[in-house]
């Protein structure tokens, strides 16, 4: 019973780390646009809920020209740069859409 704890105690923490390898956040998108702030421990630090906004202009997010995604978060009022990831999870099966990080890489 204790090697089956430990393995699925090792498994959830390997787990919890992959969402955004190397950065600090990682924003799930939940359509409607409305997004999920996850710390790289999948906790859950903010909700932006933007339904009718421009989430471009918002003051919450920087975005690309087309095709348009997000390049900047302001998480915790402090802003992020941001960029999708190929090693990027999820967070409470919520799919993690970019990951951000402060140095701007």
């Amino acid at each position: 019973m204790i090697k089956l704890t430990f393995v699925a105690v090792a498994l959830t923490a390997v787990g919890v780390n992959a969402i955004c390898p190397g950065f600090n956040y990682g924003i799930a998108d939940l359509g409607n646009q409305n997004y999920r702030f996850y710390d790289d421990s999948c906790k859950a630090v903010e909700t932006y809920i933007a339904t009718g906004v421009n989430v471009c202009t918002s003051g919450k997010f920087t975005c690309s020209s087309s095709p348009v995604t997000i390049t900047g978060a302001k998480i915790l009022n402090n802003w992020y740069a941001c960029r999708s990831d190929s090693q990027s999870g999820s967070c409470n099966g919520e799919k993690i859409s970019v990951c951000c990080r402060n140095d701007g890489n």
